[in-house]
Order: C-alpha cells, then structure tokens, then sequence
C-alpha cells in the first residue's frame, strides 16, 4: 500500500496538506511528493519552520526566493516536485521557511496539483508537545497528518527524547524521567493542546504512527489505534508506517474521500 491510497486522496482533487507533529514528519512529506509526481502531479513541498537543507535533494527543482514572487512558481513543469524555501540558514544547516499566509495564496492560485507543508519543528525528537505559537498550519489545508515516532516509547521524557518535555508532561499527566508508554501517546493525540493542536475547522485529520519497522512497534502501534477507536476519537484515518523504507499500514479509515 501507498501512503497516498492509506491517506485516502482523490488524486481528481487538488489539496493542501500539512504534516505537524514529531518522529519523521520530512520523510513522510517527501514520501508522500515522491508517490504523487510517480502519478504525473506537480507537487510543491515548503515548510513555514525550518528543515534540514539536506533533505531538499528529494526534490527536482529548489526554489529559495523571499519575495513571495508566484513568478518562479508558475514555471514548474508537470510531474516534478518543487522544494521552496525563503533561503538557507547557513549557520544551521536548515532551509528556511515561508509565511503561511503565502503558501495559502499560491493553493489559491491553483499552481500545484498539491501542496505538501512540513509545519512543526520538533529538533529531529521522536515526539513532542507543541508551544503556544505551534505549529504554523496554513488556513486553506485540506487535511493534516499527525506524525509520532514509535521508537519514543519506552524511552524517558527528557530533552534527549522529547521536544518540550514540560509541555509534554502537562499533557500527559506524567513527570519528568518518568517512562513514555501507550497512554501517554494516546493523552497526546486527544489533547486540544497536543498532535492536532489549532487544525483549521473542517480539515480531515490522520494520524501517523511511525518507524513501525520492527513487530513489536507495529503491533503496538495497532493496539493503540484500537483504543482510540473504542474512544471514539474524531480522526479519519490511522496509519501505521516507516516512511523512510516505504512501510505502510492502513489501520483504519473513517470515511471515503
């Protein structure tokens, strides 16, 4: 299975779509242009934090411009995946982002079959809970997937695996030191302040269990699912995958596209 058929699209139906949360977010917007522009689409990836410059040679064509001049983008050929950036952080190593409000003006100028957006940072963490001003969603998205990195359970909160481990403590209840386990990603998922945090309304939400490449995570990864659907949790989808190496899982879809 593809991450797009796990994901739902309507390959008819051009979408905004952004990825936030921690454990894998670049290599499952990348997966995702990859899959696309095998299908003949003109994909746009960008972010509205920062990413890895290093990544961007995922990408056919890299565009760093901070004029937000829609020029540059109008000339990007079918079947390609675009990579924008207002510049490079040379300091950081980092391609840096652009405004939201700009990636919103380009899907409304109908450039790109889709827009693919990395916007949440998490400093290469596995998991993490977001700060008042995270994460940066463009009004228009159509859908957003919520990345979690499987490979943080069992581990300690701390900043060696956590981003914003306070935050995340007051989320879930827990300590510092004390160990992630399954409620704990569960807390972060259904918390008005957690995974999904300020999704504009009307937005279809997935969940991305991911770095399931070993038996043990992807069953724990399911058994996790299933208590959310028992919970009647609102999300359309639950996935779990290993992007980086193409595994994907469709747990569970809510509805058709």
């Amino acid at each position: 299975m593809t991450l797009y058929e796990a994901l739902n699209i309507d390959l008819d139906i051009s979408e905004l779509i952004s990825v936030v949360g921690a454990g894998g977010k670049t290599s499952t917007m990348f997966r995702l242009a990859q899959e696309l522009k095998a299908l003949g689409k003109k994909v746009l990836v960008t972010t509205t934090t920062n990413i890895a410059f290093s990544e961007t040679s995922q990408a056919d064509r890299l565009i760093l411009d901070s004029s937000k001049d829609i020029f540059f983008l109008s000339r990007v050929e079918t079947g390609t995946i675009a990579c924008l950036g207002s510049g490079v952080l040379n300091d950081k190593g980092k391609l840096a982002g652009i405004d939201r409000e700009f990636v919103d003006e380009i899907y409304q100028k109908h450039l790109f079959d889709y827009i693919v957006v990395e916007a949440d940072g998490s400093k290469r963490k596995p998991i993490k809970a977001p700060a008042h001003y995270e994460p940066v969603i463009p009004r228009e998205t159509t859908r957003v997937i919520g990345v979690i990195g499987l490979d943080a359970l069992g581990k300690t909160i701390t900043d060696e695996y956590v981003h914003r481990p306070n935050l995340f403590c007051s989320i879930t209840g827990k300590k510092m030191g004390e160990t992630i386990d399954r409620k704990c990603i569960i807390d972060l998922i259904r918390s008005e302040d957690g995974l999904f945090k300020d999704v504009p309304q009307g937005c279809r939400k997935y969940v991305v269990f991911n770095k399931a490449d070993h038996a043990d995570r992807q069953e724990e990864a399911k058994i996790t699912s299933n208590q959310l659907k028992e919970m009647h949790f609102p999300v359309n989808g639950l996935i779990v995958a290993a992007t980086d190496t193409g595994y994907i899982y469709a747990e569970w879809l809510s509805e058709k596209p």
